[in-house]
């Protein structure tokens, strides 16, 4: 514990060790007051000044140390000030008070709960610094909450000082009047409980309230405003319940879940439904990952026995199994089963005329416009290509454009050392291209685990992949007819010979043609929304990838799911999307799989944690299989078995990784996976020899030694 900390902890507890002792609570009762009422007049009419100072020094004191008799210090202040001078002196001290007391349990507790409860804490403080003064303003108006409850829980958030004293101030002023003024009549009150009747408490919860509805009232009024200049466009009656803009996983999920709801609900898709996950992305480059998987183990085959497997291929063929893969999921995704779900799928490009009306032009030029309540704009994203003189002229591939290879390159550049640029980057080496990886940064993978991330790189390099961290891409050229990357290193200026050139640098929003502009709705690498998905519209929402700030398929469907609900009972209720627990998968060979932190992230969040690792190669499945390679990391708070976060790596890592998802999205531990029989010989025995190793680490060694005496005792 911190030096000033530990002393305020002594002098806390010395204040309420004297508070006790002395028996000082007899002070604080209306019998006392009432007794001393004379006496007290009498000091304020001889010295008025060391009386005052005396009142607030003590008021204050009271209220930091959250003893129990402010409603009598409130009296006390009407008895013998009056109304007016009693209202000022109780209204500053209490407030005085209660910032002091919020610090005090900023400064003891903050950390220690922030370490422990850290992502509830980031969503409290994230609801504050919207409409945190609202709602401090609401429960200082309402007596029915304990006032020193409130200055220890918010204390505990990072409600700026100033503004907690300001709303204190401000909000528990009309209670203060009310008790002040019954202390000039200390006579006729027979309890302090007797000032606030229940007629009364009902005046001032309904007080209360008015914050609450002030701040939903301003929040009405600002979507009033932005749809005011639409005023002339909304309709009396609406064509449909809710468009959805984009086929991909986000807008398929919305639209089902709409339909499901019995909403009259419209799907557009301008390309092909299933969106970037079925054509361009997660299902094309695993199909071909597989190709190159099983070529490599066949290469490996004498580790298992076999003297040799001699394999050709035409890549013109992997390609072709690649579109068959592609085909054979794609009736999951078609407008005939969504149609059957009670969706109505058209075809074309959808466009924003307003707030609620999007025209929708067909591939022939024919037009309709629907009217609409809402609108899920779920357009997904689009590759992005540096602006790097020269790359254009060499019709460099991304990953929309990559699945129209038939030609193997030979010599293959990939720029980008993210998730898709390693998993293609060993693929393509795996196939038989010389494969070179250009990443800016100083590792690869700087999202995932250092240790995953080197593992990693490690294997890309011994499978021959030239990879070249810390480079800067700075154009592309010609030589003697001969296509160049130019690039800047650490120590010189290199140049690197290739015939195609793969820019794998992430994604951003597609919003071309939507209409966005025409609305005034901000749009970058996504699209801007507030917490519960809402653009500047209240009923325009966005999900998928074009609202980020993860692009997963699983994100999108969380995403989704959120959309919807906001889109039709958005006036009733809302929900907001959690992204605490966010399984991924890097698909490399060894995979990477992770929830939660990572040791980087929890260290970026002032997080205490601890390390369980265990290595695959202890692990019974993996030896049989021959797929040592790898480990289970955890990360765990001190001394307790609650999951912060978990890093997989090795074949299967993505299967293994739902487990701990499961535990850290439900609060269950360590114990209980250690707890739960699992199969053997399985990849999933993993988990449980995770926890087993947290437990080992964790036993009660003085228990221990004691159950060693009794065993030897109970030997004779």
């Amino acid at each position: 514990m911190k030096h000033s900390r530990l002393w305020l902890v002594l002098a806390l507890a010395t204040a309420f060790g004297l508070f006790i002792l002395l028996d000082l609570q007899q002070y604080l009762s209306l019998v006392w007051l009432r007794g001393q009422h004379e006496t007290l007049l009498e000091l304020y009419a001889t010295r008025p000044g060391v009386t005052i100072a005396g009142y607030f020094l003590l008021y204050v004191l009271a209220t930091a140390l959250s003893v129990p008799g402010a409603v009598v210090f409130s009296l006390a202040g009407g008895a013998l000030f009056g109304t007016l001078v009693g209202t000022l002196m109780v209204s500053f001290a209490s407030s005085v008070g209660a910032t002091l007391a919020f610090l005090c349990a900023r400064h003891l507790l903050r950390e220690n709960v922030s370490a422990r409860y850290g992502h509830l804490l980031t969503r409290i403080d994230e609801g504050l610094a919207r409409e945190g003064a609202f709602y401090l303003l609401s429960l200082r108006l309402v007596p029915l909450f304990p006032f020193f409850m409130i200055n220890l829980l918010l204390g505990l958030t990072r409600m700026p000082t100033h503004t907690y004293y300001l709303v204190s101030q401000l909000g528990m002023l009309p209670a203060t009047v009310l008790i002040v003024h019954a202390g000039t009549e200390l006579a006729a009150l027979e309890s302090p409980a007797g000032i606030l009747g229940p007629s009364l408490l009902a005046t001032l919860t309904g007080l209360g309230l008015l914050p609450l509805l002030a701040a939903h009232s301003l929040s009405w009024l600002r979507s009033r405003r932005t749809l005011g200049t639409w005023r002339g466009h909304r309709p009396r009656r609406y064509d449909r319940n809710l468009i959805v803009i984009g086929a991909g996983a986000a807008g398929l999920v919305t639209s089902y879940l709409a339909a499901a709801l019995k909403a009259k609900v419209t799907l557009v898709e301008r390309d092909r439904m299933g969106g970037e996950c079925l054509n361009y992305g997660c299902v094309p480059s695993k199909a071909l990952i597989r190709t190159s998987r099983l070529l490599h183990e066949m290469r490996e085959a004498s580790q298992f026995g076999i003297a040799s497997v001699h394999a050709e291929f035409d890549f013109a063929q992997v390609m072709a199994r690649v579109h068959a893969v592609v085909a054979a999921i794609a009736p999951h995704d078609s407008p005939e089963r969504y149609a059957a779900l009670g969706v109505e799928c058209l075809a074309g490009n959808a466009r924003l005329l307003s707030p609620w009306e999007v025209e929708i032009t067909a591939a022939n030029g024919e037009t309709q416009v629907l009217t609409t309540r809402s609108v899920v704009l779920a357009t997904g994203s689009e590759p992005v290509v540096p602006e790097l003189p020269g790359l254009a002229a060499m019709q460099p591939l991304t990953s929309d454009s990559l699945w129209n290879l038939t030609r193997l390159p030979l010599r293959l550049v990939v720029l980008g050392g993210g998730p898709m640029g390693c998993e293609l980057a060993q693929c393509f080496a795996r196939l038989g291209s010389q494969v070179v990886l250009l990443e800016r940064a100083p590792r690869l993978l700087p999202r995932e685990d250092a240790e995953a991330a080197a593992l990693v790189r490690e294997v890309l390099e011994r499978e021959g992949v030239t990879v070249l961290t810390g480079h800067q891409a700075l154009e592309c050229t010609l030589r003697d007819a001969r296509k160049v990357l130019v690039a800047e290193g650490p120590e010189a200026v290199i140049e690197i010979a290739f015939d195609e050139i793969l820019c794998a640098l992430g994604r951003r929003a597609r919003t071309m043609d939507t209409g966005l502009e025409t609305l005034g709705i901000e749009a970058g690498d996504s699209i801007e929304t507030d917490a519960f998905l809402a653009t500047r519209y209240p009923n325009i929402f966005v999900a998928g990838d074009a609202a980020g700030p993860w692009r997963f398929t699983p994100v999108a469907a969380h995403q989704a799911w959120h959309a919807t609900v906001n889109a039709l009972f958005g006036g009733l209720y809302q929900t907001r999307p959690d992204y605490r627990v966010l399984p991924r998968t890097l698909f490399t060979d060894p995979e990477v799989a992770s929830v939660g932190h990572t040791e980087d992230t929890a260290r970026a969040a002032g997080l205490e944690f601890e390390i369980t690792r265990f290595p695959l190669a202890d692990l019974d499945r993996a030896i049989t299989e021959g797929e040592t390679r790898g480990f289970v990391k955890v990360l765990t708070p001190p001394g307790r078995d609650r999951l912060l976060g978990v890093t997989i790596v090795g074949r299967h890592a993505g299967e293994m990784l739902g487990e701990f998802a499961l535990a850290m999205r439900h609060g269950l531990g360590l114990r209980k996976i250690l707890a739960t029989i699992h199969a053997y010989p399985t990849f999933g025995e993993a988990a449980k020899q995770a926890a087993g190793a947290w437990q080992r680490a964790h036993a009660p060694q003085g228990v221990l030694r004691w159950l060693a005496r009794y065993h030897t005792w109970r030997r004779g």
